[in-house]
């Protein structure tokens, strides 16, 4: 078996992250993961609760804005006023937008600081994290040899749903909870990138509505994934610091690690 690697942290053009090598020192290829706004909440949680160890490519966990290192005053009080004041508009929409136009500055950063290749990369993001790496597939031209989503914010109308069942849409808000319904823009994705749907089952009847919808939408460029025993968060609370996998996110870290090596060894026959 390989030695298993200390994670590497930095940031890449101001956006934290941590990096755990491959299985194989040799390995170059390429996976980026956008971490939940639930538990694990920052990029060292995340790759503590989904490692994928003995995979045979870099996984490079993203820090999304206002959480973990760059959460205000090291506090998570910021971000939950702003949740209470106006979920959408005030946070997730900011929030996955900023995720978003990071990418790039990030990718190129990575690239210029670890040994990985300039080949398509893996894509995976949980929750809002999700959306984040939806929106790669379905509104940038990166190249992607696969993607991976748990519990994710597919549809974006379910997830303020969850913080406020009557939310005062305008047509500002209209136009952005619009943009991050990903069930509209199925087609796209299906024509990007084969798709690893991941949903717990006692997560949030909506998301997992939504996630059955996708697979289903995507037909044979994507398959479910449930997981018995999962809830919404992968980790315990309160998600900010590293802490010991449990049962049903190593159901999650196994079903992901499966995937990425499948489509790892099917891009580098090409």
């Amino acid at each position: 078996m390989a030695a298993m690697h200390a994670p590497i942290t930095g940031t890449a053009a101001g956006v934290p992250f941590t990096a755990l090598p491959p299985s194989d020192d040799a390995a170059s290829q390429l996976v980026l993961t956008w971490h939940m706004l639930d538990a694990p909440r920052s990029d060292p949680a995340f790759a503590a609760a989904l490692p994928m160890h003995g995979l045979p490519a870099w996984r490079v966990h993203l820090g999304m804005p206002m959480c973990g290192a760059r959460m205000v005053d090291g506090k998570l009080d910021a971000a939950v006023e702003l949740l209470r004041e106006d979920p959408l508009m005030l946070f997730l929409d900011p929030v996955i937008r900023q995720a978003s136009e990071e990418f790039p500055a990030a990718l190129a950063s990575i690239r210029a600081q670890l040994p990985v290749d300039d080949g398509p990369i893996g894509v995976l993001g949980a929750s809002a994290g999700g959306a984040v790496a939806l929106r790669i597939l379905a509104d940038t031209g990166t190249p992607v040899f696969a993607g991976a989503l748990v519990n994710a914010a597919i549809r974006m109308r379910s997830v303020v749903d969850l913080f406020s069942g009557d939310y005062p849409y305008t047509a500002e808000s209209e136009k952005a909870v619009d943009s991050l319904d990903f069930l509209a823009k199925a087609d796209v994705l299906a024509s990007r990138a084969p798709l690893l749907v991941v949903s717990g089952e006692l997560d949030h009847p909506g998301l997992r509505a939504d996630a059955v919808h996708l697979a289903e939408a995507m037909g044979e460029r994507a398959e479910l994934l449930t997981v018995p025993g999962l809830a919404h968060p992968l980790a315990e609370e309160p998600g900010i610091e590293p802490a010991p996998q449990s049962q049903p996110a190593g159901a999650v870290d196994d079903g992901l690690t499966g995937w990425f090596r499948r489509h790892l060894s099917a891009n580098s026959s090409t």
